[in-house]
């Protein structure tokens, strides 16, 4: 090993430590496809919240080990290809960040796929030809119309985690489809004496969200509850409160200017309800057995009166 190259890597070396003991948050992110250009972009990017560091791996290993700050624990993460992050951002939010950068690439064989990738139905815009062998080996079918070689539906070709076949990758290549996502994936992350692995610090925004708000809606209840004052519960406790010392003026009859009317209007109803228990309700009275009710506007008979006078004689004589 030449002198040169033994001091290139003391410094490298030497800047990582340095770099560990500058920022709070150190991760291990594997380079997925991640080409030099790629690299320098990222590195444009976030310029002024990460430092990115493409170092060897035996290298990386001996800085966290120097670093003295319980970042060894990283080391067992670091495999393959790698760069090392050093962030003044939490771990959850640079993992956010890297994932929001990656960018699609067209798949080679041999690749997984992260998604099922579908081919959709439609016009391909290709002419007929050797495409059409390509893309009945693949399972797609397909119809030549206008010239064009249309797809007929819409066709899963890979299933998410499964290697892309050479065949595969030769259609999506033609249909300009990319379904690879290439970038950096965190591997691990060191923060506050903490490793957090990969499964850790992706987080399901929306399902943390929910959390929060259930979590809120649950402690806002029982504060409630116990009548404990915060600028979020004194609303909620004076209206309550009001609300009770409404309904035990109202039970004792207590005549405040608030409760006098509702007061006056309750005695009311239970005045008319006596009235109508003690009273009762008031009906017409019915016409005499044997009377024929006459109608209003119409004029009793000449024969009534006569027959009155007959029952009335019947009754003096016998």
């Amino acid at each position: 090993m030449g002198l040169a190259s033994r001091t290139t890597k003391q410094n490298e070396l030497a800047d990582a430590v340095e770099l560990m003991k500058e920022y709070p948050t150190v991760a291990v992110a594997g380079l997925e496809k991640v080409r030099a250009a790629q690299l320098q972009e990222l590195r444009r990017r976030f310029r002024g919240q990460m430092v990115l560091k493409a170092l060897k791996n035996t290298i990386a290993k001996r800085a966290l080990e120097k670093a003295d700050r319980g970042m060894d624990k990283l080391a067992e993460h670091i495999s393959g290809q790698n760069v090392l992050l050093f962030a003044k951002e939490n771990p959850f939010r640079v993992t956010r960040l890297l994932e929001q950068s990656k960018v699609k690439v067209a798949a080679k064989a041999g690749d997984i796929s992260p998604t099922d990738v579908v081919i959709p139905s439609g016009n391909t815009g290709l002419p007929p030809g050797p495409v059409i062998s390509e893309f009945t080996d693949v399972g797609i079918q397909t119809r030549i119309e206008s010239g064009s070689v249309w797809i007929v539906r819409d066709t899963v070709v890979a299933r998410k985690g499964e290697a892309i076949s050479p065949r595969v990758a030769i259609v999506l290549s033609r249909l300009g489809i990319k379904p690879i996502e290439a970038g950096l994936a965190v591997k691990a992350a060191y923060s506050d004496n903490l490793v957090l692995s990969q499964e850790q610090l992706r987080l399901d925004l929306d399902d943390v969200r929910a959390r929060f708000q259930r979590g809120y809606s649950n402690a806002f209840t029982l504060a409630v509850n116990a009548g404990y004052a915060t600028p979020e519960t004194v609303p909620r406790l004076l209206a309550r409160a009001f609300h009770d010392a409404y309904a035990l003026g109202l039970q004792a009859a207590y005549p405040s200017p608030d409760l006098i009317k509702d007061l006056l209007l309750y005695a009311h109803l239970q005045a008319v309800a006596v009235k109508a228990r003690v009273i009762g309700p008031t009906e017409p009275q019915a016409a005499p057995a044997g009377e024929r009710k006459v109608e209003k506007g119409e004029a009793k008979t000449a024969e009534e009166p006569k027959k009155t006078g007959e029952v009335g004689l019947a009754a003096l004589f016998g």
